[in-house]
């Protein structure tokens, strides 16, 4: 492609007295640049939404026959099988910065618990701990970070002498990342010994699993089922063994979980099915007609969403790194400042360049037997994307506070309607756990309690 060979002339050139930039040149992968431009600048106008597609089936949370109440026992069973037996990892995408909550530092470090401002690291950590103590495992925790924040996160896992865990059992990296471009492919220099970088969204991570080794650690570990979930979720089940047993007896090579939407135009992906395939349309491409659209018990007929809670096969993830299956790249157009011929700084008031981003759901309509689970969202979601408003702190810690209370409501434990509590991952991983549990040293007539 002559415009790759331009490129390249041109950043070699500009390259020379100019170590960084240099660097950054030999380390891009041009093979990969040209197939971003090739999809994203050179043929966008073929992309698009498939020509027919439907509302995805998918496997509802409570079992909707004995036939499925016997299948869901079964996979439970299997599941804790699988923990038990070293199969399972859990995988964290966590390269948000706090910016947008008016936090300093990497997402995963914000405090988020309601009374003891436990960081979200901290309640995976704790919950991993949790299941492991439960099945008699260690089970490793892989997290992404980015570019940015992989140095501060490291850190703040030393500081906390990693949460227990031990640190043979974590291994953290980052995100690759991705040159952006103006509109006609050519790379643009944020500085005068650096190109405008950016990361290359979280389809990057399954190529991040590749190039630091942590598949092939896996493999080394008996891993086969790797649990994919995104840092900003307190609630998320980080190991659940029904949706793991259910993943594994369909022979799936990438499950996901659901969530039924609260109204058409939810900021939720949505779930189709394109022929025997299943894919996620964007919430903002799908037609408002077919947003609409109602089934027979007056239900909208695509109110499967997607959380971005996964689990993948770790022999499914190796056929990245063969090259026999890849992620398509998609366009997005963005302010990049950078600098023009002349070396000025330009800072642009619109979208002036494409920065280049794989998804890691459009891995499911490559995936085998792919398998949609409905998760209960009062359960196992309330993310903290925003300072303010709708799934915020106050929201997600509110979200906790009622989690907490209604499971000890459900083991029969009365408290007040005003009572504050929070409940420890790693001494009650799930409801089953503490349902199970003898509470009585805890004093459950307080206003605020901290079971753990």
């Amino acid at each position: 492609m002559e415009v790759i060979e331009t490129n390249k002339l041109r950043m070699e050139e500009l390259a020379a007295g100019r170590p960084r930039l240099a660097g950054q040149v030999d380390a891009l992968d041009w093979s990969e640049l040209e197939a971003a431009l090739e999809e994203c600048i050179f043929k966008k106008e073929e992309s698009g939404l498939p020509e027919t597609y439907g509302p995805a089936e998918y496997l509802t949370i409570e079992p909707e026959d004995s036939g499925q109440e016997k299948l869901y026992a079964q996979a439970l069973e299997h599941g804790e099988s699988l923990v038990r037996a070293g199969k399972t990892a859990a995988f964290t995408v966590a390269g948000g910065q706090g910016t947008r909550l008016g936090y300093d530092g990497p997402k995963g470090t914000l405090p988020v618990s309601p009374i003891k401002g436990k960081p979200l690291f901290q309640l995976f950590a704790e919950q991993i701990l949790g299941v492991s103590e439960k099945h008699g495992v260690a089970i490793p925790w892989y997290v992404m970070c980015s570019p940015l924040n992989l140095e501060a996160t490291v850190a703040h896992f030393e500081e906390k002498k990693f949460y227990g865990l031990g640190m043979e059992n974590l291994k953290f990296f980052s995100q690759g990342v991705m040159p952006a471009t103006d509109f006609d492919g050519n790379l643009l220099l944020a500085e005068s010994d650096s190109l405008a970088l950016s990361p290359n969204g979280h389809g990057g991570s399954l190529k991040a699993l590749i190039d630091s080794g942590s598949v092939t650690e896996m493999a080394e570990r008996g891993v086969e089922h790797v649990s994919y979930f995104q840092v900003d979720n307190p609630l998320v089940s980080v190991i659940n063994p029904l949706f793991i047993g259910l993943h594994d007896l369909q022979s799936s090579d990438m499950s996901s979980r659901s969530l039924t939407k609260t109204g058409p135009f939810e900021k939720l992906g949505n779930f189709v099915s394109i022929g025997d395939r299943v894919a996620i349309i964007e919430y903002s491409d799908l037609p408002e007609e077919k947003a609409l659209e109602k089934d027979g018990k007056g239900r909208i007929k695509y109110r499967a969403g997607s959380p971005a809670i996964h689990v993948l096969r770790r022999d499914f993830i190796e056929q990245f790194a063969s090259g026999e299956i890849k992620l398509p790249y998609h366009r997005a157009e963005k302010k990049v400042a950078h600098l023009d011929e002349k070396g000025e700084a330009i800072t642009p008031q619109e979208p002036n360049a494409v920065k280049f981003e794989t998804f890691v759901f459009d891995a499911l309509p490559l995936a085998r037997n792919p398998l949609i689970l409905e998760a209960d969202r009062l359960e196992e979601f309330s993310p903290v994307k925003n300072r303010t408003g709708v799934d915020s702190l106050e929201s997600s810690q509110a979200d906790q506070v009622k989690r907490a209370k209604r499971w000890l409501r459900n083991a029969g434990h009365a408290v007040k309607e005003d009572a504050i509590v929070e409940i420890c991952p790693q001494a009650f991983p799930n409801e089953r756990h503490l349902a199970q549990a003898d509470l009585g040293e805890y004093d459950l007539d307080a206003d605020l309690i901290y079971l753990g």
